[in-house]
């Protein structure tokens, strides 16, 4: 079976610019606002999520250490952690991520964060939620609900790594 594209790059661009628009009406404006990317393709939403919240800081949360699986699924090398100069403690953080699927993920990223300093609250964003969630994690802020069997695989494509931009489902 082949996938067949369900996201644009001007679909992408039009969710991005609504989650930015729901993070600031949440939030009552971008102060304390802190936004980190988790590797590889939050990190490219996170600042694209920042270009159009200027000001805000935006920073890298790398998760691989905290993950659960890590005897089950190789993994790839850990990529740096970098937060932003103002720190963490007493912040809204905006976790940004490509797609939220198992949970398992932004369980990691919570277990990192609080390796890291305390956030006055925690929220999720993501591109693409597609369900299937093993933990009882939601997200805030959604581009595009995209129910799929456990078998699909979505696939992010984001231009700075791929190339191209597109979000598949297969």
């Amino acid at each position: 079976m082949s996938a067949r594209s369900v996201l644009q790059q001007a679909d992408i661009a039009r969710a991005l610019t609504r989650i930015s628009h729901e993070i600031l009406e949440s939030n009552r404006g971008s102060d304390d606002l802190v936004l980190l990317g988790i590797p590889t393709r939050g990190v490219l939403l996170a600042r694209r999520l920042g270009a159009q919240l200027e000001g805000v800081p935006v920073g890298a949360l790398d998760v691989t250490m905290y993950r659960d699986d890590l005897s089950r699924n190789p993994t790839r090398a850990p990529s740096p952690t970098d937060i932003p100069a103002g720190g963490i403690d007493g912040k809204t953080v905006i976790l940004v991520d490509d797609v939220l699927y198992s949970g398992r993920t932004i369980r990691a990223a919570l277990d990192a964060l609080s390796d890291l300093g305390r956030p006055r609250v925690v929220r999720l964003a993501v591109l693409v939620d597609r369900g299937h969630r093993e933990l009882p994690i939601r997200a805030d802020f959604v581009g595009k609900n995209l129910p799929s069997s456990a078998e699909e695989r979505i696939n992010v494509r984001l231009e700075e790594i791929d190339g191209a931009e597109e979000v598949t489902i297969g």
